[in-house]
Formats: structure tokens, C-alpha cells, sequence
């Protein structure tokens, strides 16, 4: 009996903050920036896989594929989507709301925040997670590849995570600075400039560039790593090397084509990170993350309306 009239309590207080999420998330999915991004973001994936099918492994095509959402261009939308909520005249229409009706503010901030953090992801897994699988399971001229699901699923997990960082920054900013094009501005002229600095020293854990380019050696990584022995690395270099010279002998035997090499891109492939710690991705994105949230909530607390 206590228990059901906890649940009831809690869902009555869970009201506001679920009234709002699903009216942003109606509003959000009927805006005309969302609808191009979602048609933008699936063309340019198409392009992406049919252009280097043919040349690209499967963990390079993947970390290739997921560019965009780490590096350029839909930094872009993804921060408009976070300033746009808590700056400009968005902030005079929800005062009254607020200040007349039974939402906190706190109620508020977390719906709107959780709405466009939901949006974002949604049209991220919508258009990777199938052209994924489909470089995954389809037969391509190229070697295959050493691509586990545990690396697929972290790597996704980690680029939605960076993703949801972007947002949180966004919704700081234009909580700092109340104008959503400034706002953008400035995360512009502030973001890349200290990626490109952290990319130097391969921080994949602050820096967006080198977390793409560390994202195809996460997604060769099994579930338990194996003790490393530099004798035996040598060792099986050798041995693929001599599994590729008897395989072309047989092909010039039998007059089958060869297998063409996949392109190693400098970008992706120029580095190993061989030291990629997943916990300290997490909390390198994770901390500033929640930290952002916290301070957009305490700047909107302290704000007037």
C-alpha cells in the first residue's frame, strides 16, 4: 500500500518535468533545422560509406563515419541545439510559466536539457548504428578486419557521450552569455582552437580529434585485453606477411584476382593508441560534463526572469 502511494507521489511530481520533455521533443522533431540535419547527416553518411567502401577497413570506414559527429559539421547544430532553450526571447515566454505555475525552474532546465539530449543521440544511432552494420556484415574488397561488438558498442557509447558534453557546453554558454548566436560564436572560436592544442599531445580524453583518430583502435579492442609480448607481435606480423606471399602464389596459380590493400589514411591509422584508457575518456567527458549542467542550473537559479 505504501509503495503504490510512493509511485503515485513520485509520478505526480515526474508530471512537469515529462509535460515539458514531450512538448520539446515534439517542438524539436517538427523544427526544420532538426528535419535537415537528420536528411544531412544521412546523406553525407551514404557518401562517407559508398566512397571508401572499396578502400577502407572495417574499423577506418567506422571511425570515418563518425567524423562528423566528433570533429565538423554537426558540432554546429549540435551546439545551436544546446544554446537555443536557455538564451534570447525563449527566456521572456517561459518567465511567466515559471513564475505563475507549478515548475521549478530546476524542472525546467532538466526537461529542456534532456529533450535535446535525447534528440541528438536519436538521430546519431539512427543513421550510424545502421550503416554500421551494414559495413560490418556486407563482403567488401577489402582484408577483413579485427572489429569486436564490445569496440562498436564503446566507441558509440563514447562519441553519444561527447555529443551530450557538446550540448551541456552549449546550454552554459547561453546561459553565460543570453544571446545564442554569441553564444555559438564563442564556443567556435574557443572549442577548436584547444582541440587542436590537446590533439598535439594525443589527449584523447579532452580532445575530439584525437578520440576520433584513437576510435579505430578501440573498436579492434576485445572485452579482455591479452598480455602483450613484443616477441609475438613480431612474430605475427611475419606470419600475415607470409600468409598474403602464399595467398598471391596461389592467386597467379589459379588466375584469381588478388585481394586489394586497404588505404591506411594518415588520419585514422597514422597512430596507435595503444595506451586508450576508456575510464579516462568517461571521465574526461564525463566530469565536465555534469559540472556544466550544474553550473547552468545554478546561473538559471540565480537568474531573473
Amino acid at each position: 500500500m505504501d509503495s503504490s502511494v510512493k509511485t503515485s507521489k513520485l509520478g505526480t511530481r515526474m508530471m512537469p518535468y515529462l509535460a515539458i520533455l514531450r512538448h520539446d521533443m515534439k517542438t524539436l522533431w517538427s523544427s526544420r533545422l532538426v528535419r535537415l540535419w537528420l536528411g544531412a547527416t544521412a546523406l553525407l553518411t551514404l557518401v562517407l560509406t559508398g566512397s571508401n567502401w572499396a578502400n577502407f577497413q572495417d574499423g577506418t570506414l567506422i571511425a570515418s563515419l563518425l567524423f562528423p559527429y566528433l570533429v565538423f559539421p554537426w558540432f554546429f547544430v549540435v551546439v545551436v541545439l544546446g544554446v537555443t532553450p536557455v538564451s534570447g526571447s525563449r527566456t521572456e515566454t517561459l518567465a511567466d510559466g515559471i513564475l505563475s505555475r507549478p515548475v521549478s525552474r530546476f524542472e525546467f532546465l532538466l526537461a529542456t536539457w534532456s529533450a535535446r539530449v535525447m534528440l541528438v543521440l536519436s538521430v546519431y544511432l539512427i543513421v550510424t548504428v545502421p550503416a554500421i552494420v551494414l559495413v560490418i556484415l556486407a563482403k567488401r574488397p577489402v582484408p577483413d578486419d579485427t572489429v569486436t561488438v564490445y569496440g562498436i558498442v564503446t566507441s558509440l557509447a563514447v562519441v553519444g557521450l561527447v555529443l551530450t558534453f557538446l550540448v551541456s557546453l552549449g546550454f552554459l554558454t547561453g546561459m553565460l552569455l543570453r544571446k545564442p548566436l554569441l553564444a555559438v560564436v564563442v564556443l567556435i572560436f574557443i572549442w577548436y582552437p584547444i582541440g587542436l592544442v590537446l590533439s598535439i599531445f594525443s589527449l584523447e580524453e579532452f580532445s575530439p580529434i584525437s578520440l576520433n583518430r584513437a576510435i579505430s583502435t578501440q573498436l579492434r579492442r576485445p572485452w579482455r585485453e591479452v598480455d602483450a609480448d613484443p616477441g609475438n607481435n613480431v612474430r605475427a606480423e611475419d606470419a600475415e606477411a607470409f600468409t598474403d606471399q602464399v595467398s598471391n602464389f596461389f592467386n597467379v596459380l589459379s588466375g584469381a584476382q588478388p585481394k586489394p590493400k586497404a588505404a591506411k589514411p594518415e588520419f585514422f591509422e597514422g597512430e596507435k593508441f595503444d595506451d586508450f584508457s576508456l575510464l579516462r575518456v568517461v571521465l574526461g567527458y564525463g566530469l565536465p560534463t555534469l559540472a556544466a549542467v550544474a553550473l547552468a542550473s545554478l546561473c538559471f537559479y540565480w537568474r531573473d526572469l
